[in-house]
């Protein structure tokens, strides 16, 4: 692991060498969930991005986001640094790209979770991208998002929620407050990216659980690209972690979507 010093920030930075017969292709690049950071991506089965990047051959990189897993906290995130509604379009928009021209990535192949598919979505629109993977992501507010976000901050509170992600971030109250927060803010009720969708050109695989607590079918079956080529894939018993819920399934769609991708 290493820690990345960017203008405004450091994050914690994974990096996963390719095989002999993949130092050719376009790299991996891994963006976590709303709560998650590099540890999170640890499964049953091991670092799950290591298992992707063997099975395809690529590199890797898996970083945690300003205020997880060991990257750079952010002071008084409930006050004066509270995350604006377009947290995710700064993102991908202005610490992913100048992290990628920090270890010198062009054109990547992102895969992300959750808010990083969100993020992954956003970058891909605006930047050149190799290809888009994207795991239950988030491209509209929807009542059950809410719903199930409402009940996080009920677990965060008064069940385990906190003692179990303590395990992953250093400062597990910022990590937890900055996501919770906005989510739950009236600003980001009308938060949508569908418009923003239709600008990719990279071909798309969008993956989800058909027993997602955090969202419908819908945020996968609404993203349309003008031009891009998109497939996409509702996992039966699967919730919203698709790579944790049904790995071999989700990996199989990996290997054969990445098959012909430089």
């Amino acid at each position: 692991m290493d820690l990345i010093q960017l203008k405004q920030t450091a994050l914690e930075v994974v990096q996963i060498p390719a095989t002999q017969a993949g130092a050719h292709l376009a790299p991996l690049v891994f963006l976590h969930e709303g709560l998650g950071s590099v540890a999170m991506w640890q499964t049953r089965e091991g670092f799950w991005p290591e298992t992707v990047c063997q099975a395809t051959g690529r590199a890797g990189v898996v970083f945690s986001r300003t205020g997880y897993g060991q990257s750079q906290r952010i002071q008084d995130v409930r006050g004066v640094n509270r995350l604006p509604p377009d947290y995710m379009h700064h993102q991908a928009w202005e610490v992913l790209p100048e992290l990628l021209q920090r270890l010198g990535i062009a054109q990547p192949v992102l895969l992300g979770h959750s808010d990083g598919g969100t993020i992954a979505l956003l970058f891909a629109a605006r930047f050149a991208t190799t290809a888009c993977i994207v795991m239950a992501p988030h491209v509209m507010v929807e009542a059950v998002s809410i719903s199930a976000i409402q009940a996080a901050r009920e677990a965060f509170l008064h069940d385990h929620l906190r003692e179990r992600l303590a395990r992953f971030h250093a400062d597990v109250d910022g990590a937890f407050w900055q996501w919770n927060d906005v989510w739950l803010s009236p600003a980001f009720q009308s938060f949508d990216i569908r418009a923003i969708c239709q600008d990719i050109a990279c071909p798309v695989l969008a993956l989800q659980g058909v027993d997602d607590a955090y969202g419908t079918l819908r945020q996968i079956q609404e993203i349309e690209p003008r031009h891009g080529q998109i497939e996409r894939h509702a996992i039966a018993q699967c919730g919203h972690s698709p790579h944790r819920d049904q790995a071999q399934q989700v990996l199989a769609h990996l290997q054969r979507f990445l098959k012909d991708t430089k």
